[in-house]
């Protein structure tokens, strides 16, 4: 798919972070947009901010829960006859912990989110993707903690990121050897420090998913780097509006991997299947900032 002039896009988590950014470079290229996302604020927001910049809309969307991913593929295709680009984007996190200091609540907020809120999106739109007979995408949000290698305090994140990737690669082998119209992609967000909203997701943590036992504030952004560059990681930022266009040409480029410096991602890859082959530990401890 080389030209998004007035194919129909769908974005979960768009209403604020690298989701918003992909909105904005969509609507730049001539998209439809409609963007899915859990906080109605945030959607008023963006809605009025990129009310002239295009044909877009939106509707609350909670992507953990399967009976609202399938109404917002059901408003879609009933609206628009059509989802050529699937942004499947909306992520949260749970605090930094040992695996044993996790709560059940963590795991249950987290994978609802970044795992079944993939495959609900899957699941809803794929097979109307496919009965439309058209050329589509589906791109998949992961992260280069979990995708790539874990950051040993984040399991609960990591884990649910390695899940993407690998419904990501299953699902694009599947579009691909039954010969359909659709591929699709694992976008790893890269190239510097993010400032998104991933840093305070719990804004938006359910009452029911509410932590069982109390823990330490959640680090900033700039905690995150000053703990990063003391243990010698030099983490520039990356704007956020470079790495939605990244995305999309990486769309453009029939790249199954989306991720800027991805032979960076080689090399650390590499290093893991070398330690592995030496039935050590994968995670280079020296390598992990403390938080």
């Amino acid at each position: 798919m080389q030209d998004f002039t007035g194919k129909v896009a769908v974005v979960t988590g768009g209403a604020s972070g690298i989701g918003r950014s992909l909105v904005k470079e969509l609507l730049a290229e001539g998209a439809k947009v409609i963007i899915g996302d859990v906080e109605q604020s945030a959607l008023d927001r963006v809605l009025a901010e990129f009310d002239s910049a295009g044909e877009v809309s939106g509707a609350v969307v909670d992507v953990s829960n399967e009976a609202s991913v399938e109404a917002f593929a059901e408003h879609v295709f009933g609206h628009h006859g059509a989802c050529h680009l699937l942004f499947n984007n909306a992520g949260v996190a749970a605090p930094s912990a040992n695996v044993w200091e996790t709560t059940v609540n963590d795991w249950k907020w987290v994978h609802g989110v970044n795992v079944m809120g993939v495959i609900h999106g899957i699941q809803s739109f794929v097979p109307r993707m496919l009965a439309s007979g058209e050329e589509g995408h589906v791109i998949n949000t992961s992260s280069g903690d979990g995708g790539i290698s874990p950051l040993p305090y984040q399991s609960v994140y990591a884990s649910s990121k390695a899940a993407v990737s690998c419904i990501s690669e299953c699902l694009a082998a599947q579009l691909e050897s039954e010969n359909t119209q659709l591929g699709a992609s694992v976008f790893y967000p890269s190239g510097g420090l993010l400032d998104t909203g991933i840093w305070t997701t719990d804004r938006n943590r359910p009452t029911d998913l509410a932590r069982e036992k109390p823990y330490d504030p959640v680090p900033t952004v700039q905690d995150f780097k000053v703990a990063a560059e003391a243990a010698g990681m030099e983490l520039p930022m990356q704007d956020l509006d470079e790495l939605a266009r990244y995305c999309l040409d990486g769309i453009k480029a029939k790249n199954f991997v989306i991720m800027i410096r991805v032979e960076e991602a080689q090399a650390t890859l590499t290093a893991r299947a070398e330690r592995y082959g030496r039935a050590e530990l994968p995670i280079d401890l020296q390598e992990i900032p403390q938080l």
